[in-house]
C-alpha cells in the first residue's frame, strides 16, 4: 500500500502544517505550491493521494486536476481540500474522491487520507454520500 501522500496548497503555513501532521502519523509528505509543481511531482512518484486546494497562483486545481485525469486517469485518488462556500460541489466538479472543508479538523485530515489509501471508494464519485 502506497503511504505517500502529495499536499497541493499554496498556503505554506498549512501545507507545513499538514505535513507534519501527516508525517507524524507514519506517512510520506511532498508538498507542491501550486499544481504546475503537483503534476511534476507526480511524474516523480505516483502518490497514494493528493490533498488539492482550489484556488491556486500558476495552475489552480480545476486545472490540475483536468491534467492529472487526463495523463493518468484515476491513478490515485483526489481529495479537495477548499474554504470555497461548498465543498463537495468543487469535489464534484472535478471528480475528485473526496473533500475537506477549510477550516477542517486535523482529525478529519487522517481519518480522510487513512479512508483513501485503504481503497476509499473506487466508482470514482466522492466517498461521502452526496445526498
Amino acid at each position: 500500500m502506497r503511504r505517500s501522500v502529495l499536499v497541493v496548497e499554496d498556503d505554506q503555513d498549512l501545507s507545513s502544517l499538514l505535513e507534519m501532521v501527516l508525517a507524524d502519523a507514519g506517512h510520506r509528505v511532498r508538498t507542491a505550491p501550486d499544481g504546475r509543481a503537483a503534476l511534476a511531482a507526480v511524474a516523480e512518484e505516483m502518490p497514494g493521494v493528493i490533498l488539492l486546494d482550489m484556488r491556486m497562483p500558476v495552475m489552480n486545481g480545476w486545472e490540475f486536476a483536468r491534467e492529472f485525469r487526463a495523463r493518468y486517469g484515476r491513478a490515485c485518488p483526489i481529495v479537495v481540500v477548499t474554504a470555497a462556500e461548498n465543498a463537495r460541489l468543487r469535489a464534484e466538479e472535478i471528480g475528485a474522491e473526496d473533500w475537506l472543508a477549510k477550516p477542517f479538523d486535523l482529525d478529519d485530515v487522517l481519518y480522510t487520507v487513512e479512508r483513501q489509501l485503504a481503497g476509499g471508494d473506487e466508482g470514482g464519485a466522492p466517498t461521502r454520500s452526496l445526498h
